[in-house]
């Protein structure tokens, strides 16, 4: 019978794994996500609308202007019907951004001290749009559900062969878990959504090479820390990525003007209409 109860546990793990595997815009990253779009939209809404009844909202300034100007630009490219986008600016010290599932973004004043023009604000703006698009919020709290069903499955078979090591197993496990899978999962979809975001603005119109001045200017003035302890990389890892990623980017607009200056292949029908 034991053995039996282990095969259905075991079933149930890749009926899991196999059912609920997403693909990430861009990077066609494949994810594990457990939780519906429709419930992710609708804690996005009762987030956004919360955040918004707590906090001081800038409506008619310029500022707050440009905001839903670069918002509804990227918004454009992105493309998304079930999105109902909403850009609002929030008088904050706070030097952040968000966006939660469904298109509500929230930009605190604190971050234009950072972003210096429309650019480097589209950078932010961009990211956390990748963040929400790539459902990290979702991934996360599904890889936070398996962690802690590992945990409780190995807390009931200690718990009937070896009930002496739980609290050992227990403090091991939740140091493990922290430290090697949960904050580097948090570093590479920080990573993820610099890559997703450089292509958001990229297509937007938006000067790449402002991104690179943004984090940048994020940075000074702080120490780079461990990036063990942290679930976001290194100012430096960061910013040597978006090289990578804009220089992609440039190697594929490179190669489609190649192509089109030098056609192989002559075709009467171009630039007539297809019937």
């Amino acid at each position: 019978m034991k053995h039996i109860r282990k095969y259905i546990i075991a079933l149930s793990f890749i009926v899991l794994f196999v059912g609920c595997t997403n693909k990430a815009p861009i990077t066609n990253r494949s994810q594990l996500i457990l939780m519906s779009q429709s419930e992710e939209l609708a804690l996005g809404e009762k987030s956004y609308k919360d955040t918004l009844k707590k906090s001081k909202v800038i409506r008619g300034t310029r500022d707050a202007n440009r905001i839903k100007n670069i918002g509804y630009k990227i918004a454009k490219v992105v493309n998304r019907s079930d999105y109902k986008w909403e850009f609002n600016l929030v008088d904050s010290k706070e030097k952040n951004a968000f966006c939660l599932p469904g298109g509500k973004v929230v930009v605190y004043t604190g971050i234009l001290q950072a972003a210096k023009n429309d650019d480097q604000l589209a950078t932010v703006m961009s990211h956390e749009i990748a963040h929400a698009l790539a459902r990290h919020g979702a991934e996360r709290v599904s890889s936070g559900m398996i962690a802690n069903g590992v945990q409780v499955l190995g807390n009931i078979v200690l718990g009937s062969q070896a009930p002496e090591l739980t609290q050992t197993f227990n403090m091991a496990y939740g140091l493990g878990a922290q430290y090697g899978v949960l904050l580097p999962y948090g570093r590479m979809q920080e990573s993820e959504a610099d890559e997703i975001g450089i292509y958001l603005m990229h297509q937007a119109g938006y000067n790449v090479y402002e991104a690179l001045k943004f984090w940048e200017n994020m940075s000074a003035g702080q120490k780079s820390g461990n990036e063990f302890f942290s679930t976001h990389p290194n100012s430096e890892t960061r910013i040597a990525n978006i090289k990578k990623v804009i220089a992609n980017i440039e190697k594929t607009q490179k190669q489609s003007l190649n192509r089109v200056s030098t056609p192989t292949v002559k075709n009467s029908n171009l630039g007539k209409k297809i019937q």
